[in-house]
């Protein structure tokens, strides 16, 4: 299990997902909303095979890391990311989009090259 954080440490090794602050207040306070233990449960951000383009991004709360995780740390979020999966979603940022149009977590990936219509999945 490998951690990083905002401050440093092994980030420069390894491959970088970011949390914006926004999004690690919305999931934060979901987490608190759940009764879990912000100190050691976290966000899972995955991929998984689906939608039109072929992948698309999952989330869920897990009470703790599997023990192959990259544990990521932001704005006090910790953030489980499986080895299979940071291939495809390594250099991504977290956002959370609060607007008119839409609401809800939103996953910048750079290593996208296309997306399906509706924005649901995509390619690498």
């Amino acid at each position: 299990m490998s951690t990083d954080s905002m401050d440093g440490g092994e980030a420069n090794a390894r491959p970088k997902i970011e949390v914006t602050e926004d999004a690690a207040e919305q999931a934060l306070s979901l987490l608190e909303g759940e009764d879990l233990d912000v100190t050691e449960a976290g966000l899972r951000l995955f991929v998984q095979q689906g939608g039109c383009a072929g992948l698309s991004y999952g989330m869920r709360f897990d009470d703790e890391p599997d023990e192959d995780d990259t544990i990521y740390e932001h704005h006090d979020l910790r953030v489980f990311v499986d080895p299979a999966s940071l291939k495809y979603i390594e250099g991504s940022v977290l956002d959370y989009e609060d607007g008119l149009q839409a609401e809800g977590f939103h996953v910048d990936n750079p290593n996208v090259v296309s997306e399906c219509g509706c924005g649901e999945s995509f390619r690498t």
